[in-house]
């Protein structure tokens, strides 16, 4: 088998295994423990499943409780994220996806020629404390974080 490794948003609440049998209007089969703790899951296209939680934990996080790589992730889909542990105000970080611009400087005209459009690299994007937005580079204490959210 191959291995495989995901990331999903989706929304959960605590919900026995017993609990989750009576919800779905099931008898639980003879041999299972109804007090098992779990989580019912509701994923984005509505689908709702049962998950013990053992499994659920160790696969998910809060979404005010993401790794970077969970960020990454929520960037890639269009959203922003921020960090807790930031001390400016309104601060979040977003993917700017690749694409062209037209001409503008100079030293662009003079590689690119007059009229072109200058391609770039998709990169990450800070909007600072000061209102304004940055190229952005993660430190190694953001990229180690555990207090990453999707920015409001």
């Amino acid at each position: 088998m191959t291995s495989f490794i995901g990331t999903k948003r989706l929304e959960a609440r605590p919900l026995s295994l017993g609990d989750y049998n009576n919800y779905r209007g099931w008898t639980i089969p003879a041999g299972q423990d109804p007090a098992q703790p779990g989580y019912l899951v509701k994923y984005e296209d509505g689908y709702e499943s049962w998950s013990p939680k053992q499994i659920f934990d160790a696969a998910y996080n809060p979404l005010d409780a993401m790794t970077f790589g969970h960020a990454v992730e929520m960037m890639k889909a269009g959203l922003r994220v921020t960090r807790a542990g930031w001390n400016g105000a309104g601060m979040f970080a977003y993917l700017v996806p690749e694409a062209s611009y037209p001409v503008q400087t100079g030293a662009a005209k003079e590689h690119f020629g007059e009229g072109a459009m200058v391609p770039y690299r998709a990169y990450l994007a800070l909007k600072t404390a000061q209102g304004d937005v940055a190229t952005w580079q993660p430190s190694a204490s953001d990229v180690l974080a555990t207090d990453w959210s999707v920015a409001a």
